[in-house]
């Protein structure tokens, strides 16, 4: 076999893997990884304040609540989906985020799937932050993002943050943020 086959052989095999096999799944998620940005932080001058806290949630368990707890806390908001790569990418440095910051900001990662899939996805990756499930077709004090998407909101309850796509959140740009949120 010529060396140039041999080497077009090889190519092929590994584009095919990121098509069949596992490795070609977290290939993807790194990739979506490396190339995603930090987010974009709205100047103080075009900040929107939400209207109301006004929106009814679900838990982990499956129980309602109302985001109206975290009016005058740091809000954290990432809309997801189990099934979508992107969202795969970007929650590893949430759950970092959660890991340092989940006892001072308020995390909603909420997610309108089936319970589930979710939990085998957060088992799977062995996620701890907590799940908020959306209630479809009750009103929203947001504009509900297309996964994934994000917002941060001050003590206020300004939007600091409106993300409409992957971001990487574990960076100093973003903690430093946080730090001066909570500070406030």
């Amino acid at each position: 076999m010529k060396k140039k086959t041999l080497l077009n052989l090889l190519l092929f095999a590994f584009v095919l893997s990121f098509f069949v096999t596992p490795i070609g799944y977290h290939a993807k998620v790194w990739l979506n990884q490396l190339f995603s940005g930090s987010a974009v932080i709205v100047p103080e001058e075009k900040r929107e304040r939400l209207p109301n806290y006004n929106w009814r949630l679900k838990d982990g368990n499956w129980d309602f609540f109302s985001f109206d707890r975290s009016k005058g806390q740091v809000v954290f908001i990432n809309f997801w989906a189990s099934w979508h790569l992107p969202c795969a990418a970007e929650l590893a440095d949430i759950q970092k985020l959660y890991d340092d910051y989940g006892d001072r900001v308020h995390f909603y990662l909420i997610t309108n799937e089936m319970r589930e899939p979710v939990q085998q996805f957060m088992a799977e990756k062995k996620f701890t932050f907590p799940v908020t499930y959306q209630i479809i077709g009750d009103p929203s004090p947001l504009e509900l993002l297309k996964p994934p998407g994000s917002y941060i909101l001050d003590r206020e309850g300004d939007i600091v943050v409106k993300q409409k796509d992957i971001a990487d959140w574990d960076n100093a740009k973003i903690r430093a943020l946080l730090d001066e949120l909570l500070a406030e």
